[in-house]
């Protein structure tokens, strides 16, 4: 099949339970939670009859560096030492706090173009939490071709510049950032009180490689 998708790389070791009883990320019971890979593609899935396994192959063009923010023009920063993403509204002169991401676009053979948004920075460091927000790791294309469908996020534009990312794994919930300042990036379901599920994609400029 092909399908529009948006994939935000989440490296989960464990999940004990479905994400069925509260409207945030609490009942997943997560560890090594990492936020990564955003990628937009028209996706071909690629079934193995003899072992039922799916594959999905591209490979990479170029990339531009953008910014991400929610509607309420909170900013997506990572605190330091932790190397959790939170949000925050940025004064003037701290705008270097914010976390620059890095917008690869890969050609996916047989199946359009594939664009993967990272984190952008020359350090990655592996993440262990004890929370349920959001942090990052490095991670190489391999881990996640080799565990898809858990990192599958659809892209759905909410007005005209506005865009949201929802579990293809759990339909209903999606990446969100608090009302509130200094709070923590996390999972949600749509209805959930006091969360932002919207958000903007600003591009700085192109990069080479």
């Amino acid at each position: 099949t092909m399908k529009s998708v948006a994939t935000l790389v989440m490296a989960v070791n464990r999940m004990k339970k479905s994400p069925t009883q509260s409207s945030h990320l609490a009942p997943f019971l997560l560890t090594n939670v990492s936020f990564l890979v955003s990628t937009e593609t028209v996706v071909k899935t690629v079934a193995d009859a003899t072992t039922g396994q799916r594959s999905i192959k591209f490979v990479r063009a170029r990339s531009e560096e953008c910014t991400l923010s929610d509607t309420q023009k909170k900013d997506i920063i990572c605190t330091p030492g932790d190397l959790k993403l939170q949000a925050v509204t940025l004064k003037g002169g701290y705008a270097d706090r914010k976390v620059n991401f890095k917008l690869v676009k890969y050609i996916s053979i047989g199946a359009g173009q594939t664009f993967v948004l990272s984190i952008k920075n020359d350090h990655s460091h592996k993440i262990n939490t004890r929370h349920f927000s959001l942090s990052w790791q490095e991670c190489s294309e391999d881990d996640i071709r080799n565990d898809m469908d858990r990192f599958l996020f659809e892209k759905k534009l909410s007005g005209k510049s506005q865009t949201s990312f929802e579990s293809v794994k759990h339909r209903g919930w999606f990446i969100s950032t608090s009302e509130s300042e200094n709070q923590p990036v996390e999972l949600c379901q749509i209805d959930s009180a006091q969360r932002v599920t919207s958000f903007n994609v600003s591009s700085k400029k192109p990069l080479i490689g």
